[in-house]
């Protein structure tokens, strides 16, 4: 599992996002940056989730927030795109295929 505890000898332990997955994400901010569409991010490692959280500015809300569930596995998938209202944009078992829902704002019609 993906758990670490936060300081030894705390026994909680606390949901984080694996090396592999941080790549996956960090690749899709890194174009969208380079884009002009995103300016910041920040993530949140909690007992039951871990959040990618994405800001256009720093002192705002986020715009989208990446969270990891593993509880979620079996049910409806432990990856989810959650919209600044608090939507579910979209939900599964496949990081890459969860975060396609972001990617379709990269594809711009060409005048």
């Amino acid at each position: 599992m993906n758990s670490f505890s936060p300081l030894p000898g705390a026994g909680s332990e606390v949901v984080a996002f694996q090396r592999t997955e941080l790549g996956v994400i960090l690749s899709l901010y890194g174009r969208m940056v380079a884009a002009g569409e995103w300016r910041d991010y920040g993530i949140s490692h909690l007992r039951d989730v871990a959040v990618f959280s994405v800001f256009r500015r720093t002192a705002e809300n986020p715009l989208y927030r990446i969270e990891k569930r593993p509880k979620l596995r079996n049910r409806q998938g432990m990856y989810a795109v959650i919209g600044m209202e608090g939507q579910v944009l979209k939900r599964g078992q496949d990081l890459q295929a969860v975060l396609r829902v972001l990617e379709r704002k990269l594809i711009r019609a060409v005048e």
